[in-house]
């Protein structure tokens, strides 16, 4: 039989004609980026299994594999880096009224935790676990230990608690148990041990501590943040107050340090406890004592620490990735949640007075006590980069727009609304008007791609009831659709080998569709969360590259491979 055009998915899946008619482009493009997923990200070898591959190269259907330097291959398959995916099937079902989306979200959660859930409760999942698709066996770089990591991940509690509400207690306990190493100090560290035995968690004894306390375990706010997430959605599910006590502990250790005349910071809580000593400013190893300290303390004091280094990376964990998440929990934990959103706007209040500059749409790489460090020359090797690099202001990109955007959501305040319109202006968006969006003056012709400045858009229009930034939304949804698609899949660059199945576009467009049907909460809110892999990795010469990331090999092009990076 002979299919029409309507009926096709890149010649790849047949969908109905009448339902297709009846859709907008933008939901059609989600519903054909889940077909496409579900047949060319599935296993192979066996149809009934749900877990799948986190990428897929676009043209012929080849599942991305992890190399391991001795050769050996595994398709990667990591469900910690898919958990945008399992919120954009929930909210396709939720649209379409189509089970088969949800359905297969939820086997995924069910399999996760009848499969890869060791005693002590978690998950073999994160930065340096994950399953091989072809065997289904656990995975994991042998040099990482096979240590438990989430950083900045936001797995989807929500639907987890739904699935299997006594599992996933059990496996945000263990994540606790497993990454707070001291719980008198609250010292935490990014990697986790497998199976370690229950302690006495929220029952253990508490000392506040002094700003920047040395310790040996890092605590990185990338790591921090999932684990305050994780203990407030115990709270929110379970009524586990204890754990919202830890959660909301551990959430104000980073506002403790943050400048007493600024407000700005802080990254870590923590400076690295020295534990021996060298004279190679390129050594960056922990041990050797506090990073910034060795490579920016002579000229700028003590202040010069880890946590104090407000830079391009570190700010984008802080204000964004941050941010989201902890306005996401103030809304959903009400009158629990105040002192979480006071110290979140707070801080984004400072982060702009004090590091934004509206004329050019930048941001000032700064120390915590205000000192700009805009072309500072680094005099010396390290942590932060090669002797004679030159810290430059970087963009205030659209995932700071969407902070500032959903900030004034919860807080009708004219400095945050300030920020988001030159945000906006400089992304090409056109003006969002006058605080509240009057006198708007919006780029209907804009050829911003970004799925962030949609999610910006709907948080402006949730906020002010002004469709005209849905009209806009809707132009970038076209830009996207137009210029980020290939055979179904969303892909950034239509020469990049591999799809990244946990792409945020097809979220985004789900998103944007649900607040046009007056249905926003049919779409989980989205957080700037993201898994990924992490290890040592066999390049097609034959050379080993430690410390290569999933989302690098994601942005390699036909015949490519990665520049050494140098570290073990």
């Amino acid at each position: 039989m002979k299919l029409s055009k309507c009926a096709l998915l890149s010649g790849l899946i047949a969908i109905s004609c009448t339902a297709a008619a009846q859709n907008t482009p933008r939901l059609n493009s989600v519903i054909e980026f889940a077909d496409v997923v579900i047949a060319k990200a599935s296993s192979s070898h066996d149809p009934q299994l749900p877990l799948l591959a986190n990428g897929v190269d676009p043209r012929n259907g080849k599942q991305m594999e992890w190399i391991f330097p001795d050769g050996e291959k595994a398709v990667l398959s990591n469900f910690s880096a898919q958990q945008n995916l399992m919120r954009v099937l929930t909210g396709l079902s939720n649209l379409t009224g189509d089970a088969k989306y949800q359905q297969l979200a939820e086997d995924n959660v069910r399999y996760y935790f009848k499969h890869y859930q060791d005693q002590s409760g978690l998950l073999l999942w994160g930065g340096h676990r994950f399953v091989d698709l072809n065997t289904r066996q656990p995975q994991g770089p042998s040099e990482k230990e096979k240590v438990h990591e989430l950083k900045n991940a936001y797995p989807y509690y929500d639907l987890m608690f739904a699935v299997d509400k006594t599992a996933t207690a059990h496996f945000i306990r263990a994540f606790w148990n497993a990454h707070v190493y001291d719980w008198q100090v609250l010292e935490t560290s990014r990697h986790g041990e497998y199976g370690k035995e229950m302690g006495k968690l929220w029952a253990s004894h508490f000392e506040q501590q002094p700003p920047f306390f040395a310790s040996k375990g890092l605590s990185f706010l990338n790591a921090g943040n999932d684990l305050i997430y994780a203990a407030s959605m115990l709270f929110h599910y379970d009524n586990d107050r204890g754990a919202l006590t830890w959660g909301k502990r551990l959430a104000e250790q980073y506002v403790l340090p943050r400048d007493k005349k600024t407000g700005l910071g802080i990254y870590q809580f923590t400076q690295a406890l020295k534990r021996a000593q060298t004279s190679d400013d390129s050594d960056t190893h922990s041990k050797y004592g506090d990073r910034a300290q060795r490579q920016f303390g002579p000229e700028f004091g003590p202040d010069a620490l880890e946590g104090n280094m407000l830079l391009k990376g570190r700010t984008s964990t802080l204000y964004s990735e941050n941010a989201l998440m902890q306005l996401a929990l103030a809304k959903s934990l009400g009158q629990e949640g105040r002192d979480i959103k006071k110290w979140t706007l707070d801080g984004l209040k400072a982060f702009a007075q004090y590091a934004y500059d509206e004329k050019t749409n930048t941001f000032r790489p700064m120390l915590a006590n205000g000192t700009d460090l805009s072309g500072y020359v680094l005099p010396r090797d390290g942590y932060y980069g090669k002797k004679g690099t030159a810290l430059v202001p970087y963009p205030a990109g659209n995932e700071f727009l969407l902070s500032y955007a959903r900030a004034w959501t919860l807080d009708a305040d004219a400095q945050m609304w300030n920020v988001a319109r030159g945000i906006a202006r400089g992304q090409g968006l056109g003006d969002i008007g006058e605080t509240g969006g009057k006198n708007s003056r919006l780029d209907l012709q804009t050829k911003n791609s970004e799925p962030y400045a949609i999610f910006a858009l709907i948080d402006l229009w949730q906020a002010t009831a002004n469709k005209s930034y849905l009209q806009l939304a809707d132009k970038i949804a076209e830009n996207i659709i137009n210029t980020k698609r290939l055979n179904g899949f969303f892909i950034d660059d239509q020469q990049y080998v591999y799809a990244n199945i946990d792409h945020i576009a097809p979220y985004a467009l789900l998103a944007l569709e649900a607040a046009w049907r007056g249905k926003p909460d049919a779409v989980a809110p989205f957080l700037n969360g993201a898994g990924f892999t992490e290890g040592a990795y066999l390049q097609a010469d034959g050379t080993v590259r430690y410390s290569t990331r999933d989302d690098e090999l994601f942005k390699l092009k036909p015949g490519e491979q990665l520049k050494p990076n140098g570290k073990k």
